[in-house]
């Protein structure tokens, strides 16, 4: 009697934790030929996120310099209360990702302080200190996800051959409620700017 209560309890949790969507595993999620990388498919790891979806949380490391060394652990939280544009980049060793970058720091100039304009890419800490500083990046928080690999796995956007991020934008509410999304086709181009500023004027708007 007691194994059959047991049993009815078990699988009552488990029913309940498929219709709350939480799923008791630890599988990982590959989606394969969603993008490319210079014409050849490349495999992602991470759900598919879709506009209206809440945003995932992550933990990703802020830049540091080699004298202070801090390196932060910074998520979602840390942007409580703002509109998030989130600019994700391969590397910033890359002429589409330093344009990325320089052009989101030049548009944040103009963006309300409501607004958080962040970059999140696998390049270390360090190196996004150094690049930032030398390229007069101040405008944008430069992120690292090389530590725990959270926002790429988390949001879908991880390269699974190379551990590196796929291009990609994403624009999200003061709710957390993602308005935007832009994975770009393939990782050697640039992301559709005014698409973006456009959707992103237009929430300001709504705001």
């Amino acid at each position: 009697m007691k194994k059959y209560i047991v049993f009815l309890m078990t699988t009552f949790l488990l029913f309940s934790f498929s219709v709350m969507g939480i799923t008791q595993t630890n599988e990982i999620i590959e989606r394969a030929q969603v993008v490319t990388l210079k014409g050849k498919p490349i495999t992602l790891i991470g759900p598919e996120l879709t506009v209206g979806d809440f945003a995932p949380d992550f933990q990703v490391v802020a830049q540091a310099s080699l004298v202070d060394e801090e390196m932060k652990i910074m998520s979602l939280n840390d942007f409580a209360g703002k509109i998030k544009v989130i600019s994700v980049t391969p590397s910033l060793d890359t002429p589409v990702c330093d344009l990325q970058i320089h052009n989101f720091n030049e548009e944040a100039s103009t963006f309300p302080d409501d607004v958080a304009v962040i970059n999140i890419s696998m390049d270390l800490p360090f190196a996004i200190h150094r690049f930032c500083a030398t390229s007069g990046i101040d405008k944008v928080i430069a992120l690292s996800d090389y530590r725990f690999a959270s926002f790429g796995t988390n949001w879908g956007v991880l390269i699974k051959e190379l551990r590196l991020l796929t291009r990609a934008l994403f624009i999200v509410d003061k709710e957390n409620v993602i308005q935007y999304i832009e994975i770009v086709p393939d990782t050697t181009q640039a992301p559709d700017y005014e698409r973006a500023l456009n959707a992103l004027k237009q929430l300001i708007h709504n705001e």
